[in-house]
C-alpha cells in the first residue's frame, strides 16, 4: 500500500503481533477468493487501509520453521504482491494479527523492512510508481 504526499512517495508496513519485524502485509487466500481480491482484504485486515490495485508486483517464496508445532514443522509460502494506492482507512483499525501499523517514506521503508525479498519487492513498487508518475506528466 502507498499513498503519494506532499513529501514524497509513503508506505505502510505492518509490525506483526509480538514480533520486533517490519513487513509488508500478507495472508491466505480463501476457497473461491481471487489473489487479487485476497490481497486488498488482508492489505484491509492488517492495516486498516483500502486501496485499488494498480499492478501484480511479483511472487516469491520461502520457507521457516513453526516453531510452535509439535514438532516443529517447515511450512513453505508462496506470496505473490500486489501494487495497491491508498484510497481510504486508519491505521488504528488493524486486526490483532498486527500490532503495529506505520506509514514510512518508501527509501525508509526499504530500509526499515526486516525481509531482503520484501525490501526488493518495495525497491520494484518504487519503480513501478516512479513509471506511472512520468507517464501521468503531460
Amino acid at each position: 500500500m502507498y499513498r503519494p504526499t506532499a513529501g514524497g512517495i509513503e508506505v505502510a508496513l505492518i509490525q506483526p503481533r509480538d514480533r520486533r519485524a517490519w513487513s509488508l502485509p500478507k495472508g491466505l487466500i480463501e476457497p473461491g477468493e481471487a489473489p487479487e481480491t485476497a490481497a486488498q482484504r488482508e492489505t484491509r485486515e492488517e492495516t486498516g487501509l483500502s486501496g485499488t490495485i494498480l499492478r501484480k508486483i511479483d511472487t516469491i517464496k520461502y520457507s521457516y520453521m513453526a516453531k510452535w508445532e509439535k514438532p516443529p514443522t517447515r511450512i513453505f509460502k508462496i506470496v505473490t504482491f500486489y501494487l495497491l494506492k491508498y484510497t481510504q482507512g486508519e491505521t488504528s483499525q488493524h486486526d490483532r494479527e498486527v500490532d503495529r501499523v506505520e506509514w514510512f517514506p518508501i527509501d525508509k521503508a526499504i530500509s526499515s523492512a526486516s525481509y531482503p525479498q520484501e525490501k526488493t519487492v518495495i525497491r520494484k513498487a518504487k519503480e513501478f510508481i516512479s513509471t506511472a508518475h512520468q507517464e501521468a506528466l503531460p
